[in-house]
């Protein structure tokens, strides 16, 4: 009888010449090594939290005060009726005040998180 279940193979991580590249594994493959990544930070988390440590710039303001902004036009025109014009109004004043508040609340959320962060350090 024919077989019905295919049988897992494993990942194949060598290179073409037979090298295994052990800097792009995630899974540490000894206690030692699980010991070093453990302290250097190099779980998939830290790529994530660095993220955050780069202070807010008006760039990343901009394009999440249009996103805002276009969502909140959308929802005059579709949910509340309003003309495209008036809706087009409004959504501007809104980006006007969307850009700079997004700015502001980032750079105070930044400021508090680094205050947490060095706190940290001269403690550990």
């Amino acid at each position: 009888m024919a077989q019905t279940k295919k049988k897992r193979t494993r990942k194949k991580r060598g290179t073409q010449a037979g090298n295994i590249d052990s800097s792009r594994r995630s899974r540490p493959r000894s206690r030692a090594e699980a010991k070093n990544q453990a302290r250097s930070g190099g779980s998939g988390r830290s790529r994530t939290m660095q993220k955050g440590d780069s202070p807010p710039n008006w760039r990343g303001a901009t394009v999440r005060g249009l996103i805002a902004s276009g969502v909140f036009v959308l929802l005059l025109l579709l949910l509340f009726g309003r003309p495209l014009v008036s809706a087009l109004i409004i959504g501007a004043v809104m980006l006007i005040f969307y850009i700079p508040a997004g700015y502001y609340m980032d750079l105070f959320l930044w400021r508090r998180r680094e205050r947490q962060r060095i706190r940290a350090r001269s403690k550990g």
